[in-house]
């Protein structure tokens, strides 16, 4: 009987030990299940420009400062199988997972590097989008969020009125069409000087100077005799001395005209039948004297410049034109010129000439412009500022926003559908006020990102760097 009591007792402690272990061990298991479950749904964050920045809470990037966003559910969720390579959600298909931390490393299916990090899943969309249309660069794809995120933002290329407006600083000048230079065309010495002063305005036909001299007083002498032979002769019957008599007085005449003595003059000393002492020249032109190189009694020569008398009715606007600017600048533009002294004054001209010659110290160019002055208002060394305005028809215009410029070519990001961030290389005109001119790149209808350029370039130039990596791929280090 103790025997069998002794054996009853062995076996309930066994199945009370056994029950405690049992329970003992889904307890642990519960314990551990839960704890699982909590690491597995404990929310993880990455930076959207640099996915190797992971973190267990929200922050910013240490790299680029960026505000961290949940990571994906099919990242954080071990609890729920990877999806294989070639499934994914929302109708896209994963072609590989690679490292964070090494591009180069990839593998068909969900894997973790040496450090414990989950590879980053490559889909089929982003690889194809590699190779787009501009080296280097590979089109971006999207969601909502992180393009609200990002900031991105997008314009519709336009057709605008292609007028470039070029500004410059102008001289006034004289015309030089427009300037006479007064020359005694025989020696002599001046007897009486009736423009004394520099700046003096005349008028065409007004005596300047009179001169005195031998060559002259001969030739009066010579043509008083002429004229007494023509009156004489004029009596003969015989034609031929009659003419003769008139070739002679006409040819005395003649003479005196070319010395540019005046038709008045020359009336006088007939009239009269006298040598007069000194004779006067006469301006040629309206204008003001803006050079005068004789005194009274000074002995001139036929060489000698005497007077320089200018039209200032018209002058010209010497401009001066950078040559990076010169393309906008044709003749027949018409200009805009304002002088500081002269405020709330315009004046417009055109332009009538552009100088075939860049001059090597101001790489500049001159480019004239014809103003009419008839109030005399502008002077000659006078500066102003000139506005060029030249139409070229119309075109595609883009923001300067949107314009991203490498060195050795220029791109935009056009917006296109579902999200997707295209590369596209352009070929710029005319710099405008509010933007620039598009001659080869895009069509009307297009829409070119104006915001987040910059972040979109370089993750085009990553995805692209990634896309020739995957050509040659390495071996999946997995941790075990």
């Amino acid at each position: 009987m103790k025997r069998y009591l002794r054996i009853l007792a062995v076996i309930l402690g066994v199945v009370s030990v056994a029950s405690a272990g049992a329970v003992w061990t889904a307890c642990r298991g519960s314990v551990e299940h839960r704890g699982d479950a909590q690491a597995v749904h404990q929310a993880k964050y990455h930076c959207p420009m640099h996915p190797t920045v992971v973190s267990d809470k929200p922050g910013d990037c240490p790299i680029c400062g960026m505000k961290l966003v949940p990571m994906e559910a099919a990242k954080t969720e071990p609890s729920a199988p990877p999806a294989p390579a070639g499934q994914a959600g929302g109708g896209r298909r994963i072609a590989f997972y690679r490292s964070p931390m090494d591009p180069s490393v990839r593998s068909d299916k969900p894997a973790r590097d040496s450090m414990g990090m989950d590879f980053i899943p490559v889909y089929e969309d982003e690889v194809a989008g590699a190779g787009g249309s501009v080296a280097g660069r590979a089109t971006v794809t999207l969601t909502p969020e992180r393009r609200s995120l990002l900031g991105v933002r997008s314009e519709e290329v336009r057709v605008a009125p292609i007028e470039k407006t070029v500004r410059a600083v102008g001289r006034v000048a004289a015309d030089e069409r427009r300037t006479a230079h007064i020359h005694a065309k025989f020696e002599g010495y001046v007897e009486r000087l009736y423009v004394d002063f520099t700046g003096m305005s005349v008028k065409q036909g007004d005596p300047l100077l009179s001169i005195y001299s031998p060559e002259l007083i001969a030739t009066q002498q010579e043509y008083l005799l002429a004229l007494k032979a023509q009156r004489q002769l004029a009596q003969s019957q015989v034609p031929a001395v009659v003419q003769g008599g008139v070739d002679l007085l006409e040819a005395a005449r003649s003479r005196l005209r070319l010395w540019d003595i005046s038709a008045a003059d020359i009336a006088d000393v007939e009239r009269t039948g006298t040598v007069r002492r000194a004779l006067d020249l006469h301006a040629e032109v309206n204008g003001v004297v803006v050079v005068k190189n004789v005194v009274q009694g000074m002995r001139i020569m036929p060489t000698d410049t005497l007077f320089e008398i200018a039209d200032l009715s018209r002058v010209w606007v010497m401009a001066d034109v950078y040559d990076s600017d010169i393309s906008a600048v044709r003749v027949g533009a018409m200009a805009d010129i304002t002088v500081a002294s002269l405020p709330g004054r315009p004046w417009r001209g055109a332009v009538t000439f552009v100088s075939p010659v860049v001059d090597e110290k101001t790489r500049t160019i001159k480019v004239r412009i014809d103003v009419d002055n008839q109030s005399g208002e502008l002077k000659p060394d006078m500066f102003g500022d000139v506005l060029l305005k030249t139409a070229s028809g119309t075109g595609l215009v883009v923001p300067d926003s949107a314009i991203i410029d490498t060195g050795d070519r220029t791109l935009v990001f056009l917006d296109m559908p579902g999200g997707r961030i295209e590369p596209r290389q352009v070929e710029l005109g005319l710099r405008l006020p509010d933007g620039y001119q598009v001659l080869h790149g895009l069509a009307k209808g297009d829409r070119v990102v104006t915001s987040a350029n910059f972040l979109l370039d370089s993750e085009s130039s990553l995805k692209s760097a990634l896309a020739a990596l995957s050509s040659t791929p390495a071996p999946v280090r997995e941790r075990r």
